[in-house]
């Protein structure tokens, strides 16, 4: 607990649930962009050389989370739905073809899909409010399917989706494998080796603990030479940096996704958060993410005056808890939580606690509190 104490410094009055949205920076991550800053200032970019190595390391670090086989799959990106959409308008789409997605994903996973209407592309959306929300998936799928493109994890419900049976099930029909793992990585243990998985990608922003405008997009080379791309410039080349040869050709690796400058600001502050999850170690990081939201899923469901919304099954749990108050209005009781400085979020009719493995109990334990004492009052 040394570690953490030294790491968040948040102050006393908030309790933060609310890192399924936008998370707090670590110390470290804020040394690190006052460092950059400062050097910026000082002798401006002469050590260039040394950020393109925190580039790198951080695309090492991104290896690491993700289990993915090389750093060479890695593309530093500027969010999930700039990924999303390289996907999205890199495939060779054919009038007649079919996506199939679940009913309750974040517009980010929606939206790209949708928008491939005028090429003829249908997206199916399957109700996965169900024991087995994977077979729901699977019953829409036939012949002209190209892609299942589902969240790792539901921002709303929280719903944990079982990526391992997706991407077996994904592999036996020859149908691509994307998944939007903003709501888990940083938070759950990712393997996309085992998921099968054919694209990932994920904000720093979120349960990485890292800065809005960079994020990760894995893709393995097979299905990186799908995609076509649209945005061309002097970082995507094999031989970038090599500005006086007129040949060039797309760099072979998920480099060829990033077109111009790298956001070197970034980088050295989301390296600097990933340095802190994985000393803490993504094993230990999850189980105690569980273990908080084990806490709050068995406060609500001790509450007859409250409902839950998250699952209750322990496979499909997260780092997301969604309940609402049965005769209460929710809007109400999520001013009434944001006024006693309970950071969290009204998202699915309900209000979404999010707590991170750094979250104390104690800080739980007053968002409980609050939430009982307005059910009295209402």
């Amino acid at each position: 607990m040394t570690l953490l104490a030294q790491e968040f410094e948040l102050e006393p009055e908030i309790v933060y649930l609310n890192h399924a949205a936008v998370a707090p920076w670590p110390k470290r991550t804020k040394e690190a962009v006052i460092q950059f800053a400062e050097e910026n200032c000082r002798v401006g970019a002469t050590h260039y050389p040394r950020w393109q190595q925190k580039e790198r390391e951080l695309r090492e670090q991104f290896k690491e989370v993700l289990n993915a086989p090389s750093s060479d799959d890695i593309a530093l990106v500027k969010n999930t739905s700039e990924a999303l959409s390289f996907v999205a308008y890199g495939l060779d789409w054919k009038t007649g073809d079919n996506i199939v997605t679940s009913s309750e994903e974040f517009p980010s996973n929606r939206i790209p899909w949708e928008s491939l209407s005028t090429k003829g592309v249908e997206l199916r959306q399957a109700a996965i409010h169900t024991d087995n929300p994977e077979q729901a998936l699977f019953q829409h799928v036939d012949n002209h399917t190209r892609l299942i493109t589902v969240s790792s994890v539901q921002y709303a419900s929280g719903r944990r989706m079982n990526l391992e049976q997706i991407g077996e099930f994904c592999r036996k029909q020859s149908v691509l494998f994307c998944v939007d793992a903003i709501q888990s990585l940083g938070a759950l243990q990712s393997d996309v080796q085992r998921w099968q998985a054919d694209y990932v990608m994920a904000d720093g922003h979120k349960w990485l603990l890292g800065p809005e405008g960079l994020g990760v997009f894995y893709s393995t080379p097979d299905a990186r030479d799908r995609l076509s791309l649209s945005q061309y410039g002097w970082h995507m080349v094999e031989n970038a940096g090599d500005y006086d040869n007129p040949a060039w050709e797309i760099a072979k690796s998920a480099r060829r996704f990033e077109c111009g400058s790298p956001n070197m600001l970034g980088i050295h502050a989301l390296s600097a958060s990933l340095s802190l999850l994985l000393e803490v170690g993504l094993e230990s990081i999850e189980k105690r993410v569980l273990d908080n939201t084990h806490y709050l899923i068995e406060a609500i469901l001790a509450a007859p005056d409250l409902t839950l919304l998250s699952p209750v099954y322990p496979a499909q749990r997260s780092g997301i808890v969604t309940f609402k108050p049965v005769n209460a209005d929710t809007q109400a009781l999520f001013q009434t939580l944001r006024r006693q400085n309970i950071i969290c979020a009204h998202r699915g009719g309900g209000i979404r606690f999010s707590p991170h493995f750094y979250t104390q109990k104690e800080a739980l334990e007053r968002a409980m509190e609050a939430v009982r004492q307005f059910q009295a009052l209402n």
